[in-house]
Formats: structure tokens, sequence, C-alpha cells
């Protein structure tokens, strides 16, 4: 909505802009212009999409074409609308008086080194969900349900009945599933995850949102199109739970989780993150894809599974999240990263909060 920035300028207010994406999405949008000007944009038909992307200064080593926003992927020529508007928006970005990410230092260091390249003035105050508690405990209002009911960010009415399910499950035994408020699948690709989910043998919690199915709606454990087969049904009341939707920090920190099948959505890639909970990444549009394969390739907190369908690969990779080779390595590095993303929010000069002091800072010096 960079046209704020002009209504800004008209006046004489001075704007910062918010971004909501991750550092990483952020560097790759501003970098269109040269994979345009260099033809790695738009793809050719039948682009190889493991094809490396050279000019995204950072992400050489790493990059490919199935990694890069879906805006990027579909585009058939330069003036694609959905092209210039990612392009034209994020160019403006450098227009703002500052840039604020809800990202950490230590999470997109060089990222935002570049991003600082563009745009010197860049505050880093995220994760904003644990910031936001920190500053609870610092203002004395501890009380957790007084937290929880303020700081929820959520649009959607939470059912709670799924954390006493979760209490009733051994430790790290819990795949939690959720595509977040915006992913739509085909009744056959939620038939195949059902399935597949059945198949892995592990339990799971799945947010099943009445419109997650194109052109379906959905009634708390219905199937997408048709009956249900009964195995599915009497698999999932035995070591599963359906809920249209979840208190998703609090899942993510429930003991008995040990995994999360996620859109890879910014937000709750950082919930993910500062819960130390490992990430099976299936993601859908927007920053999601690249967001992924940071996930897997960069951060190493879990496994990328993007332009994968069918019950088979959805079992595998649950099984190898749950129980594979990597899976305590998995739970290690997320727990390491979990120690990083709190110490970016503390109080005693983490970096997430020594920035936030800053723009506040910032903002106040504007008064007339």
């Amino acid at each position: 909505m960079t046209f704020a920035a002009d209504v800004a300028r008209e006046v004489g207010v001075p704007a910062m802009f918010f971004r909501t994406v991750s550092a990483c999405s952020i560097w790759s949008y501003l970098c269109i212009p040269e994979l345009l000007r260099t033809g790695e944009l738009p793809f050719p038909e039948d682009a190889d999409l493991d094809e490396p992307i050279r000019n995204v200064p950072g992400m050489e080593g790493f990059l490919r074409r199935r990694d890069l926003s879906i805006f990027c992927r579909n585009a058939k020529d330069s003036s694609d609308p959905r092209l210039r508007l990612v392009c034209t928006a994020t160019a403006d970005t450098v227009r703002a008086r500052a840039l604020i990410l809800n990202t950490f230092e230590s999470l997109e260091p060089w990222a935002l080194e570049h991003i600082r390249s563009r745009c010197p003035v860049t505050y880093c105050i995220g994760p904003l969900h644990a910031l936001l508690r920190t500053y609870y405990r610092l203002t004395s209002r501890s009380d957790e349900e007084e937290v929880r009911s303020t700081a929820s960010a959520s649009l959607w009415q939470e059912d709670r009945s799924c954390m006493s399910w979760l209490d009733a499950q051994p430790g790290r035994s819990v795949v939690y599933v959720s595509f977040g408020s915006l992913t739509v699948m085909s009744p056959e690709d939620f038939t195949e995850f059902w399935l597949g989910l059945v198949n892995s043998g592990q339990r799971f919690l799945w947010v099943v949102r009445r419109d997650l199915v194109d052109g379906k709606e959905l009634s708390e454990g219905a199937a997408a199109a048709g009956a249900t087969p009964a195995q599915l049904e009497k698999a999932t009341r035995e070591r599963g739970c359906l809920v249209e939707w979840v208190p998703q920090e609090e899942v993510l920190a429930h003991p008995a989780v040990g995994c999360f099948l996620t859109h890879s959505g910014w937000n709750s890639t950082l919930e993910s993150l500062v819960a130390g909970v490992p990430m099976l990444c299936w993601p859908f549009f927007a920053d999601q894809q690249i967001n992924s394969r940071f996930v897997g390739e960069v951060w190493r907190v879990g496994l990328d599974m993007k332009d994968m369908h069918g019950r088979d690969i959805v079992e595998k990779m649950v099984r190898e999240m749950m129980e594979g080779n990597k899976a305590e390595e998995l739970r290690t590095s997320a727990a390491n990263m979990a120690e990083m993303a709190r110490d970016s929010v503390s109080s005693t000069g983490g970096s997430s909060f020594t920035e936030f002091e800053k723009l506040i800072q910032d903002i106040r010096s504007l008064r007339p």
C-alpha cells in the first residue's frame, strides 16, 4: 500500500513502512529488476524449476527458480500486473523515512545488510509476538490469561478444546498442521494430505477452516469432497484432532507438539522459531516459497516439500520429521534458533528490544 507515501508527502507527514514479510523475501523482490534485465525472469516455457538463480546477491548458492514467489514463477513477461505490483511496491519502500521489519538481526543478517544498502534506516523489532511478551513482563502484567486475551493477533474464533486433547498426548508425538488463514487447497490435495497423515501413523492436530478447500464448505471433521472413507474417520478419531482454528502460540509451545506442517507464512514461521518446533513446509504464495527454502537450507530447522503432492510424499516427509535420521538434528537446531530468537527480545541488550527503543525515540523526535 505504498501509495500512502504519496499522501504523506503531499501533507508533509513523515512516512515509515512496516513490511510484514521476511527480509530475505524483500531482498529477492528488490532484485526483480536485475532478474528481468539479465533474462532470469520471466522463466522460459517448460523451465527447469531447480535451475539456480544467480542474480540475488547472497543467495547464489541455494536459491532456485522454484524458491521465488509465484508472482515470479507465473509471470509470462515483464508486464505481468502482479509482478509489476510487487516490484513497484518494494522499490517504493526506499522512499520511506524508515523501514520496520518483523525479524531479528541474527536470523537474516546478510539480507538485512543488502536491504540497508537501499534503505539505511531499517528497524528489526521481531519476533513481534515475543517482544510484546517482554513488555508485558516489564510492566508487571504477568498473568498468562491476561497476556493471552490481550495479545492474541487472531481474527478467528479459537477452539481451545484442542489444548485438552494435546494434554493427553505423549511428548513430541503430535504433528501440528495449519496452512494459515488464506491458503486454499484443492479437494484432491486435501484428501491426499489426510491420507498421508493417517498413513504416517503419527498423532496429528489439523486446523481445518471452513473455507480451506476450494469451492467447498467444511463442517468440523468433514471431508473435502463427498463422503470421507470410514477408515479415515476411524483413524482420525484414534490419533487425530480436527478443529477450525487454534491458539497457535500455545499449541506450538505445548510439549506434545513435535513438528509443524506449515504453509510457511512469516508469522507462523516466527512463532515456530520462537517455540523451537521443527517445520515441514508446504508453501502456497507470496513470501512463503523463499521462507520454506530458508527453513530447510539456511536455518536447517525443517524440511521443504514445496511443489510435492500425494499421500506417499506426505507420509514419507512426516515420518522423516518425526522419527527419521534427521529428526534429532532438526530438534537441536530448532532449539538453538529459539534461544537466539528469545535473546533478540531480551530487555538486557536484545537486538530487537534495542531497535524498538530506538524506533520509539525516532518517532518522538518527529514531534513539532
